[in-house]
């Protein structure tokens, strides 16, 4: 009826047994110092803002490409759009990352994207060089950025420009703020 609870025997501490509390004990430690660093390095690019989104912050987000007295009256001029590019962790220095056609007509200046609206082959100067051409479909567009085939799903796309007088100079800068756009659909439509 009445049993009489067992005793627990106590563990008495030897060498063997501390070193195998110990080891626990001190490898737990050691594991967790060393994802610490790991855990930072994984979120890092999450945590923290990078230089680029600093700078995009204060930026319009136009780039300066050519001076008016670069471009001669309706003649196209292709010239490459610079910047850089970042993964998670890395930033690569400024490199070509497209590139525009600037059409000078009178005091305004056109801006169309080098990249084809069919399929974003790069669009260069038809061989009469009073129209643009896509050697890869045989798209073919006026030098309004108009298609002249049925090949382009729409015309070429043009970029917002702004001209920037200095009161140094008669010449102004001609700036263009560069997107790039959705291929093979009629509607101009920004990339995210």
């Amino acid at each position: 009826m009445g049993e009489t609870p067992k005793e627990i025997p106590l563990i008495e501490p030897n060498r063997r047994s501390f070193h195998k509390i110990g080891s626990i004990v001190l490898g737990s430690i050691i594991g967790a110092i060393l994802t610490i660093p790991g855990v930072g390095f994984i979120l890092s690019p999450i945590l923290k803002k990078s230089a680029t989104e600093d700078s995009d912050s204060t930026s319009d987000g136009f780039q300066t490409l050519a001076k008016i007295s670069d471009l001669q009256e309706g003649i196209p001029r292709v010239f490459p759009v610079l910047g850089k590019t970042k993964d998670a962790w890395v930033q690569y220095p400024e490199e070509p990352i497209g590139s525009v056609w600037l059409v000078k007509k009178g005091e305004k200046v056109e801006a169309f994207s080098a990249e084809c609206p069919h399929l974003g082959c790069a669009v260069s100067l038809g061989p009469d060089g009073s129209s643009f051409f896509c050697p890869c479909h045989t798209s073919a567009f006026s030098l309004d950025g108009k298609p002249k085939n049925e090949v382009p799903p729409r015309a070429m796309d043009s970029l917002t420009v702004d001209l920037k007088k200095s009161p140094a100079s008669d010449d102004p800068e001609i700036r263009v703020k560069f997107e790039r756009f959705r291929t093979a659909i009629p509607e101009k439509s920004p990339l995210a």
